[in-house]
């Protein structure tokens, strides 16, 4: 009973975070140019990988929300690394954590905080770009944009060719002669596009996330709640203090945070209890940098839709830089007299608990219309 309390309890808190994340995503895909993702994230490379951190840190979405936002820049042109940048400095920092952090942690927290956040996020994008899989991935992408309908490369042109611009063919789309096309065969034609309304659009981008992006990610979510749910019913916090600080404290802090499902601003009053219980502040630094960017649902979607050889560099890229800001914190706390100061007594609700049961009540619903679709089909 307690572990199916817990689990309603965390599917209650992510739900409105979730649906912000399948807004965005769809406003993404249907609002913001692709042109404008293939510019700024469609490339790898260090200065496309910052960017995507530094736009992904202010954004108040936690892993739940993060996952189909970070599906809809992928699927609109960002490459591997943009993507991985996103995903992961989304849900480690924001605007609204940070404050928290401030008022539970002190300015110290709420200041080193983001930047090892960002500094994970570049580090695992750039480890994710520089993966093999990416570089074939460019290849195969370039090898259609060669042989696409509009490319002037291609020496011959098949009569249903969609850009054929020799003026005897009647069926071509984009033909200059005076027989004009059938607005069913235009495929270049903008007409469309112009009398698309506002409303139409967000139609559009509901539609999208609510079915696409929400089938897709519905399964790991659920999976990543309930191990939450396992850990929080099971695993007492005071399992941490006896580690006390060093890399024994921040390997099992990552051990445990793995399976767990928890957001920047939900871990930072998790974090002042650790703080309280004995756990350094280095290795509760660790704790939420690793728990919100490595919980199962995320580590699921980042092997479907980047490779698992990318799960790996994630990891890595994670993890690693999440020890050596750990290391960093504890040096800084140790001989600079810095003081990292818990206040446990105020408590902070994020969201009102009406507006959170609220979401999951209309999240329930979507998932049952994905059950009835699928059932259908």
């Amino acid at each position: 009973m307690q572990l199916l309390t817990n689990f309603w309890q965390l599917f209650v808190l992510s739900a409105p975070w979730l649906m912000l994340g399948l807004l965005i995503a769809g406003i993404i895909n249907v609002y913001l140019p692709k042109d404008f993702l293939n510019k700024h994230l469609g490339k790898n490379g260090l200065f496309t990988t910052i960017k995507a951190a530094l736009i992904g840190a202010p954004m108040p979405l936690c892993s739940c929300g993060v996952i189909p936002a970070a599906l809809g820049l992928r699927r609109s042109g960002a490459s591997k690394s943009a993507t991985t940048a996103f995903l992961v400095s989304t849900p480690e920092t924001g605007v609204d954590s940070i404050s928290v952090s401030y008022v539970l942690l002190g300015p110290f927290m709420a200041i080193i905080r983001p930047i090892a956040a960002v500094s994970s996020a570049i580090v695992a994008g750039v480890m994710v770009g520089s993966d093999r899989q990416e570089k074939t991935s460019e290849k195969a992408s370039s090898a259609v944009k060669a042989t696409s309908c509009c490319s002037k490369d291609v020496e011959k042109v098949e009569v249903s060719s969609c850009c054929d611009s020799k003026p005897e063919v009647e069926t071509t789309c984009c033909a200059t002669s005076k027989k004009a096309p059938e607005p069913e065969q235009t495929c270049c034609s903008k007409q469309e596009k112009a009398q698309e309304t506002m409303w139409q659009k967000l139609q559009k981008a509901v539609h999208f996330s609510c079915t696409k992006l929400l089938s897709d990610t519905a399964k790991w979510l659920l999976i990543g709640l309930v191990f939450a749910a396992l850990v929080q019913t099971y695993v007492p916090v005071s399992f941490f203090s006896q580690w006390g600080s060093g890399i024994l404290a921040m390997t099992v802090v990552i051990l445990i945070s793995i399976p767990m499902y928890v957001c920047a601003t939900a871990s930072t009053p998790i974090a002042a209890g650790l703080l309280l219980s004995g756990v350094s502040p280095g290795a509760v630094l660790v704790f939420m940098l690793a728990g919100p960017a490595t919980n199962i649902a995320t580590l699921g979607v980042v092997a479907s839709e980047l490779g698992k050889r990318a799960v790996f560099s994630y990891l890595t890229g994670v993890i690693g830089v999440a020890i050596l800001f750990g290391f960093l914190t504890d040096y800084l706390v140790a001989n600079y007299q810095i003081s990292v100061a818990p206040m446990l007594g105020e408590h902070h609700e994020v969201l009102p608990h009406w507006l959170s049961l609220l979401c999951s009540v209309v999240l329930v619903l979507l998932l049952l219309r994905l059950l009835v679709l699928k059932y259908k089909s």
